[in-house]
């Protein structure tokens, strides 16, 4: 049977042959134009309609996407279901989702909430090459050519292909015509400053916009006799619309680009189709547009049919043309399901190279969806040390070979990250705080890293800490901290000012059983005073040094909003405590205490169910202990003021619903805007005789928060069955 489909090809083919020889070339050039690029595949539904073949395939920018896909062996429907298909709304972020970060990466991003990339190195500051690193894009682009090999020339193509890019080094134009077609594809639409621009044979490449929005005389040079060029590009902008520096700058770069299309424009001949779907007014990085702008694209083919027709060939001739594009693409798509025999490692990082194929995890002698591939990338990124990470795929006798590259972050190995924290209730005391942090990586053998932390504003904090894995795997390590803080309580109806100076010393010994928890065991010191904000008070000493254990378990997708997953600490210390006679009737005090802090979420199409709860006590022989913990403030027993209650023994538990109405409001920017209210229950006690589960205090909330770029932001009001009640904003980091 095989036989038999086999001739019945090679003589279509034969019959193709000599059609081909018989009629011009037809070249499809595809402009940029973002998330207008849709058109294209308009137009393209229409040439096969009218059996109009296509024998070269030049692309800039979204062009390059589209045209890249045809060039593959793609039907048109397969190209319209896979674009539109795909959120594009994720190439606008690089930024690792909390769920897929390690633990400890998850404690340290939810402490510097302000989504910055800052690094110093050689004597300077270092910053990306772009806002957007690009790795959210590449792996769109994956997804959508599937596992697709490297080529050594795009002649080899269904369609003859190229990708026009930029050289930013020169200003030149670069006609891509070789390698991994993602890369290519992907150079092309990086536009700079943006997008982290792409580095191929030694080039750093951008925007193919730049130099050449509309490629004819690549097309021409290729050999097409007639050319079929699809116009997208952007209008410029009215005076009035020129009103911010944005705006002016988009401005400039529209007049480049549209420049470059001018000139190609000049080259086109009286044979020549020139199609401008009408799209001036749709945006070219609004994604939702997509449908709108394809059926744009089909009514401008259609409007110029008569003259598409004068290219059409025959029922049979078509036929034929089709078969042979399948036939060259049936090389390359019939290898995807084989097994995989060989993962090389092109590493550019110190990362080694046992880690990256643990948790790369792709098993060899099976087959490799595009799926799980796309899992696999996202598990190497999520180590958060690399600035891209690709792969490319060899096709050989025995097998496929991957070559996973990774490519260390341009702006490290050092790094400074910010924090920044804004509390209210709209009384006379707000809470401010900013934090940053500086953190030296590769600092020793194996992966140590050094971490600075400053705090300034209503408490205080000054640390330093080593972190240093013990085996090649990292999952087992040490860590030791040293610091200084100071922990205030902010002044209430029953009690003065409080305050907390002290210097505390850390040694532990942790596992790092999965990139979702952790367990450590350490010994502890701290020394310090407190201190009423009262004339007239004295300073109160008191040392405290013990062991303890810790169990930490975490997948929030946010530490803000969640809407998936738990987060999980369980901490016991066993303590010796030495006190200042005025403080306590006991000198030298042993005490045991137990803290659990749990937060679930579950989310079901907008709606999401948050549980809290938290439980703490302590065991020990005085009547007074410096290890307290708190209730007050948002979530925390809504209603009253910030860490307004204190005692050493602590229940509470809260309920939360939150509906996402970001995307219901008319006009809304997209960003997720929640409408939230809480109930909760809770109280803390000073010593365990006093303990009263009557005593609960019951509280609830009703609140409007969305993330912003300094961290989640909330407005809201709380009320407690006491007869405390708030209004409160938040800004910054909550948790």
């Amino acid at each position: 049977m095989r036989f038999i489909i086999t001739l019945f090809l090679i003589l279509q083919l034969t019959t193709l042959a000599f059609s081909a020889h018989s009629r011009d070339k037809i070249g499809l050039v595809l402009s940029g134009g973002g998330a207008k690029g849709s058109a294209h595949i308009g137009v393209l539904k229409v040439l096969e309609q009218h059996n109009i073949p296509i024998d070269y395939v030049v692309g800039t920018s979204i062009g390059a996407y589209v045209g890249g896909m045809y060039a593959l062996g793609y039907e048109v429907s397969e190209i319209e279901a896979i674009m539109l298909g795909m959120p594009w709304d994720e190439s606008y972020s690089d930024f690792i989702p909390r769920e897929s970060l390690a633990y400890d990466k998850k404690q340290h991003r939810d402490r510097y909430n302000i989504s910055i990339r800052l690094g110093y190195s050689d004597g300077e500051f270092k910053v990306p090459h772009g806002l957007l690193l690009g790795q959210s894009a590449y792996q769109i682009l994956q997804r959508s050519t599937d596992t697709v090999r490297s080529f050594d020339s795009f002649d080899d193509l269904a369609i003859p292909y190229r990708a026009v890019a930029s050289d930013i080094a020169t200003a030149k134009m670069v006609v891509l015509d070789s390698g991994s077609i993602n890369e290519a594809m992907k150079a092309s639409a990086a536009v700079p400053g943006i997008v982290a621009a792409v580095e191929i044979d030694g080039k750093t490449l951008v925007d193919g916009g730049i130099t050449n929005n509309m490629p004819i005389d690549v097309i021409k040079a290729m050999g097409a006799d007639i050319v079929i060029a699809i116009d997208i590009g952007s209008p410029l902008a009215e005076q009035s619309e020129l009103t911010s520096t944005v705006s002016v700058l988009n401005q400039l770069s529209t007049i480049l680009t549209n420049n470059t299309s001018l000139a190609q424009k000049a080259l086109l001949t009286d044979k020549d189709i020139l199609l401008r779907p009408a799209i001036d007014k749709l945006s070219t990085t609004d994604w939702s547009v997509m449908p709108e702008a394809l059926k744009l694209g089909e009514q401008e083919a259609q409007a110029q049919s008569q003259a598409l027709m004068k290219l059409a060939i025959s029922d049979v001739d078509y036929q034929a043309y089709k078969n042979q594009k399948k036939l060259k693409a049936k090389k390359w798509f019939d290898a995807l399901p084989r097994h995989i025999t060989k993962i090389k490692i092109n590493n550019n990082s110190k990362v080694e190279n046992d880690i990256i194929e643990k948790v790369f995890a792709v098993e060899l002698g099976k087959k490799l969806t595009k799926e799980a591939l796309d899992l696999a990338i996202n598990r190497v990124y999520a180590l958060d040390k690399f600035e891209q990470v690709t792969v490319e795929f060899d096709d050989s006798p025995e097998g496929r070979i991957i070559t996973l590259t990774t490519q260390a972050k341009s702006w490290g190995p050092n790094y400074f990250d910010f924090g920044f924290n804004l509390k209210t209730d709209f009384s006379d005391q707000s809470i401010t705080s900013i934090n940053m942090s500086y953190l030296m990586t590769n600092v020793s053998m194996n992966g140590g890293r050094w971490l600075n932390e400053l705090e300034l504003g209503w408490e205080s904090l000054l640390a330093s800490e080593f972190y240093q894995p013990l085996d090649h795997s990292h999952d087992i390590y040490s860590r030791a901290r040293v610091s200084f803080a100071q922990d205030k309580w902010e002044k209430t109806s029953f009690r003065e000012e409080l305050r907390n100076e002290y210097y505390q010393a850390t040694l532990a010994l942790g596992y790092d059983y999965s990139f979702k928890g952790i367990i450590e065991l350490g010994v502890i010191a701290e020394t310090g005073d407190l201190s009423l904000d009262k004339p007239g008070t004295d300073d109160f000493d008191y040392d405290s040094y013990g062991s303890f254990i810790t169990f930490g378990y975490d997948t929030l997708d946010s530490i803000n909003f969640p809407t998936n997953g738990n987060k999980l600490l369980i901490e016991v210390k066993w303590l010796k405590d030495e006190y200042s006679p005025q403080l306590s009737d006991v000198e030298k005090d042993t005490a045991t205490t137990f803290a659990l802090d749990w937060r679930g979420a579950i989310g079901i199409r907008g709606h999401t169910f948050v549980g809290i709860a938290s439980f703490a006590t302590i065991d020990n022989e005085s009547d007074f202990s410096v290890h307290v913990t708190e209730l007050g403030g948002f979530l925390n027993l809504s209603g009253y003021q910030e860490d307004a209650l204190i005692g050493v023994h602590k229940v509470f538990a809260a309920v939360v619903y939150q509906y996402d109405l970001g995307r219901e409001i008319p006009g809304g920017s997209g960003l997720p805007i929640y409408l939230g209210t809480s109930l909760e229950a809770g109280n803390v006690w000073g010593g365990e005789d006093r303990i009263r589960y009557n005593d609960l205090i019951s509280s609830g909330s009703i609140y409007l928060g969305t993330d912003t770029s300094f961290g989640p932001a909330v407005l809201g009001m709380g009320f407690a069955t006491s007869g405390e009640h708030s209004f409160f904003l938040s800004i910054g980091k909550n948790w």
